[in-house]
């Protein structure tokens, strides 16, 4: 059973398993605190859906905004990298307590996992911890995940929890995505406009859908805004996954939104392999080769990528990094794990397989990037 309508994620034929997101706004008030009763009401909904058979796995932020309060840090613990780190360690501690509390009260186990960019990039550490979250659930934990913003820094981290969420759904093997956020769902223009109109469902990102989105959190205390749930749909989308972003102001808004019909809901396009579906969320690329019309064709007919149709590299990258592919106007239209370094990419492009060995010196690799390393955007 597919889902096809906001409803379906609480049905837990239609959903078995569902990855909850919620942002700081929501759970804390801008004074530092949590706002326990609000999230009392998020937290008994959750405890019905397992009631109801569905596994079900928190996305939680909160622990810098929970943190910079206890330590009375300017900016909400934002100021710089130092500040939120130390907020975020302190807050993590705050932030899991509350949730073992309050799950603890419908009979249910919390369980904190903190993940890193590099624990879902890399692609053994990114197993890891697909057989943690499945062991916790097959216990019948509730898992509440945040990123380790103890340890991240900008150039390690994901930056926003939308995204982390899709991702953990791809980890989780999760059936759908429900993002909480502090309007009823996606708008073809800003909500504050009076004529705007509320999308209620997607079927593929496009640049027309892009254009609706703002990049910006309302609140000041998160780190997201539409762009990021948009780039969090694309990622489940790939994977299979359907997303839903909902108004999460309400008291138990997971019934408003499923009860009436209000949120968008994002359906997937296709279901990738798992580790197609893995490489297409990276988020970290280190350079990107740009190919010609011919290449880009047989791509798109699921050939592999050859030196020949190779026309600019841009970055430093290893053998086995990941890398985006452009096409002639300039737009990426894959990207997947390349086999040669940037250097010997710079050496080999536009040049024939047979010249190959002695270009380099060594019997040459298949292709630049093999089909089986490359997924189409």
């Amino acid at each position: 059973m597919n889902i096809a309508r906001l409803a379906d994620l609480v049905d837990p034929a239609a959903c078995p398993r569902l990855v909850v997101k919620v942002g700081s706004a929501l759970l804390v008030s801008r004074d530092g605190t949590p706002r326990r009763e609000w999230l009392a009401t998020l937290v008994a909904e959750i405890a019905s859906a397992r009631g109801r058979g569905q596994d079900v796995v928190v996305v939680s932020s909160g622990a810098i905004a929970l943190g910079a309060a206890r330590l009375v840090l300017p900016k909400g613990g934002r100021a710089d990298l130092a500040d939120a780190q130390a907020a975020a360690a302190v807050g993590q501690i705050a932030l899991a307590e509350l949730w073992s509390e309050l799950l603890g009260g419908h009979g249910l186990t919390a369980a904190q996992l903190l993940l890193t960019l590099e624990d879902l990039e890399d692609r053994r550490r990114y197993l890891n911890a697909t057989a943690t979250l499945g062991r916790l659930l097959k216990a019948g934990a509730v898992p509440v995940v945040n990123e380790n913003d103890s340890v991240a820094t900008q150039e390690i981290r994901f930056g926003d929890n939308d995204r982390l969420a899709a991702r953990v759904a791809q980890v989780a093997r999760a059936d759908a995505v429900l993002l909480l956020s502090d309007v009823d769902g996606l708008y073809d223009r800003s909500p504050a406009d009076p004529a705007a109109q509320r999308v209620p469902v997607v079927r593929g990102i496009n640049a027309e859908i892009h254009a609706m989105a703002t990049g910006s959190s309302g609140s000041g205390m998160g780190s997201g805004g539409m762009t990021s749930k948009l780039q969090a749909a694309e990622i489940a989308e790939r994977a299979g996954i359907a997303l839903a972003i909902i108004n999460g102001t309400h008291d138990a808004p997971l019934a408003r939104a499923t009860g009436q019909d209000i949120g968008t809901l994002f359906l997937p396009r296709r279901k990738d392999a798992a580790r197609k579906a893995w490489l297409g969320g990276r988020l970290r690329l280190k350079g990107q080769l740009t190919v010609d019309a011919g290449a880009a064709a047989a791509l798109a007919r699921g050939g592999s990528l050859l030196a020949t149709g190779i026309t600019g590299v841009d970055g430093q990258f290893g053998r086995g990094d990941p890398v985006s592919v452009a096409g002639p106007d300039g737009a990426a239209i894959a990207q997947g794990l390349v086999e040669y370094d940037a250097a010997e990419c710079v050496r080999l492009m536009g040049r024939r397989t047979a010249e190959h060995e002695v270009i380099l010196g060594y019997a040459p690799r298949a292709a630049v990037i093999h089909r089986d390393q490359l997924v189409l955007r």
